[in-house]
């Protein structure tokens, strides 16, 4: 009991670092109708700075704070100087013009930082483990992985319900022509968007360094489930991004630690282990594929809330 436990509590850790992903993912669909396979390149510049200046400075919340700060700007430059240009081109064109900043942030990493990884350390102040339950300690830092998810979360809803801001970023995923005609700067609005979709995937990138090695074309990987939980949630809901985000959470970790031993009951160790995996690895798509035969268009579609 106290392993199923501790492995819901892994599933959610995960979900929360999808869901930091995804939210910025799905704010630039939904608003700017521009799919942007580089925001796992973001993931990655956060990760990147921010286990440099944690390193340099001793300080984890200042390498926190530069690596929202680098990926916001990154983000900002890039939609002014690229995605400008591509927002009233076709899907393909954007697919292929972020598909080349995938490998220009990619070789730009190895020239700054090189081609070995980063480690990042857990600060003493979040290392350890407390006890949750009898027998059941759990590390210090991956709980605040998912209060600082909770808090995200919270402060999404707070903005699009109770902010003028939110107001016209839903006014604008809406329509933007009529927001523009009311007198709304589409441009720095959408400059805005990205930039805050951005902080959110450095923020992503920054809270898994000390879980994860920080290296070029980390971003690849959580891109593809980052894709898959937006899919599921919905393109362009916000609400639809931290259910999928927990759904693909839970049943990539579960998956993993359990199979295993479920398919050990009737089959051989070695072969139980191999199918076992495979399935693992299969599970959150086939997650996906059934919730689009239920609800085509995901779980939450377009809903801002």
């Amino acid at each position: 009991m106290l392993l199923v436990i501790e492995q819901l509590l892994n599933g959610l850790q995960l979900g929360i670092t999808l869901f930091l992903m995804s939210a910025g993912l799905t704010l630039v669909f939904g608003i700017m109708q521009v799919i942007n396979l580089a925001h796992g390149s973001f993931y990655m510049i956060g990760a990147y700075v921010g286990a440099t200046v944690a390193a340099r400075s001793g300080s984890f919340l200042l390498g926190i704070a530069a690596a929202l700060s680098a990926a916001a700007v990154a983000g900002m430059v890039v939609e002014v100087i690229v995605l400008r240009r591509l927002y009233r081109r076709e899907h393909l064109d954007q697919v292929l013009a972020t598909f080349g900043l995938i490998l220009f942030f990619n070789e730009l990493t190895r020239i700054i930082w090189g081609r070995q990884p980063l480690m990042m350390d857990v600060p003493a102040w979040l290392g350890g483990s407390i006890e949750l339950l009898p027998g059941l300690p759990y590390p210090i830092y991956r709980l605040a992985v998912i209060a600082v998810g909770i808090a995200v979360a919270v402060g999404l809803w707070l903005l699009f319900s109770r902010t003028r801001v939110g107001m016209q970023i839903r006014a604008g995923a809406a329509n933007r022509e009529m927001i523009a005609a009311l007198g709304v700067n589409i441009r720095l609005l959408y400059t805005l968007v990205f930039g805050l979709g951005t902080l959110l995937a450095g923020l992503a990138g920054v809270m898994a360094g000390p879980i994860l090695a920080v290296e070029s074309g980390m971003g690849e990987s959580i891109l593809i489930l980052t894709f898959v939980v937006i899919v599921i949630g919905g393109i362009g809901s916000v609400r639809g991004a931290v259910v999928g985000a927990l759904l693909v959470g839970l049943v990539d970790t579960l998956g993993r630690a359990f199979l295993p031993a479920m398919f050990r009951l009737f089959l051989e160790g070695a072969a139980a282990d191999s199918i076992a995996a495979s399935v693992a690895s299969m599970a959150i798509y086939i997650l996906m594929a059934g919730i689009l035969v239920w609800r085509p268009r995901g779980l939450y579609p377009a809903h801002w809330s």
